[in-house]
């Protein structure tokens, strides 16, 4: 391998709700997507979409077409469903950079993205039990 292509990096977008995981892989920039996958392509049951399992049978996969592309290393970008709604990423976001590590993968830097509202909407009232 060249050297160029020994140091070429992208950046792992991976949105973690409670419902699901989606791993997108792009170039520095941001704006070419190389691989994208979500976790209704590795389980079968919706309920498991989201599940620690799903997220690294996803991440070795794409991990797989990464090296292809000549990938070395990834910056991790994680998001979780933020707004007014649940700011912490779901069961899915760590054990995707944990499989992606284990893949052979050099992982960069890992930051959180989910969006904060700047006092947006109103939040929705509190539900009595």
């Amino acid at each position: 391998m060249s050297e160029s292509q020994e140091d070429k990096w992208g950046i792992a977008h991976v949105f973690s709700s409670f419902n699901n995981t989606l791993i997108t892989i792009t170039d520095l920039t941001g704006a070419e997507t190389i691989v994208k996958s979500s976790g209704g392509t590795v389980v079968k049951q919706n309920r498991d979409e989201a599940s620690p399992y799903a997220a690294m049978q996803m991440a070795e996969t794409v991990a797989e077409e990464v090296k292809a592309a000549g990938i070395a290393g990834l910056h991790v970008r994680v998001r979780g469903p933020g707004g007014n709604g649940n700011k912490s990423p779901g069961p899915g976001a760590q054990a995707t950079i944990r499989a992606l590590a284990r893949a052979g993968i050099e992982i960069g830097r890992i930051e959180d993205v989910t969006p904060i509202p700047h006092d947006g909407t109103r939040a929705p009232k509190n539900k009595r039990v």
